[in-house]
């Protein structure tokens, strides 16, 4: 389960690496990218996350995959909270963080190694048998037609390749939350459809799935519950499933 207590984020001065330029207000030099934030995600809930560019949505994926902390209110995943005043240790936050899966709007993949090694690396830092290593990694390659490409770098593939490259990173581990930030940006149609359904699936098993995205087409294509962002406050939650 995800829960969030009014909470809000907010940065000194001008700017703040990662944020894709969101903004949502300012309080004298403060940046404030979240105001007063209040919902909860149900474990094997789904949520599309949807509004204009600079809305706050990447920022409050990033306090889901707990690469920032709330600077106001609390925020609960998966039984652990943080927020001003809580802070998980280091070492409960790293292994928190291998349960969350999360497929960045920029990739993120390791230029110096494999498209099989970057795929393996959730595995391998969550210390599974190297069998099972070798069987996921060859069937989700498999599974996004990238089995020809394993041995390749990151450089040699295309964008819409290394996208799939970092979905299937990001849900090789069967994570029990799984995060995508514009997941289907470089895909097209039929590819982009393809992972929708690889989502949607995951979260038929269990999983607690939430996608930022401009393409209005794919929601309405595939309507569910949305949570709506406008200048860093959320303005709709339609759903508890």
């Amino acid at each position: 389960m995800i829960q969030l207590r009014d909470v809000g984020l907010r940065f000194p001065g001008a700017g703040h690496p990662g944020l894709g330029g969101e903004v949502g207000g300012r309080d004298g030099g403060a940046r404030h990218a979240l105001r007063g934030i209040t919902t909860t995600i149900p474990g094997g809930g789904f949520r599309w996350l949807v509004g204009p560019s600079g809305a706050g949505k990447t920022s409050l994926l990033r306090l889901l995959h707990l690469a920032e902390h709330p600077t106001a209110g609390t925020l609960s995943v998966l039984g652990t909270v943080t927020g001003p005043g809580h802070r998980p240790r280091r070492r409960a936050l790293a292994r928190l963080r291998r349960r969350i899966g999360m497929v960045f709007q920029d990739f993120r993949l390791l230029e110096q190694c494999t498209v099989w090694e970057n795929v393996a690396l959730p595995l391998r830092l969550d210390r599974r048998p190297e069998a099972q290593v070798r069987r996921d990694v060859a069937e989700m390659l498999r599974w996004i037609g990238l089995a020809r490409y394993a041995a390749a770098r990151p450089a040699e593939l295309s964008g819409g390749e290394q996208q799939r490259v970092a979905i299937a990173r990001a849900v090789v581990g069967r994570p029990s939350v799984l995060l995508a930030d514009e997941p289907t940006g470089n895909l097209d149609e039929v590819q982009a459809e393809r992972l929708l359904g690889l989502l949607r699936e995951m979260n038929r098993l269990g999983a607690t799935v939430v996608i930022a995205t401009h393409n209005t087409g794919l929601v309405a294509r595939h309507p569910g519950p949305e949570l709506r962002l406008e200048a860093g406050r959320l303005v709709g939650d339609d759903g508890d499933g």
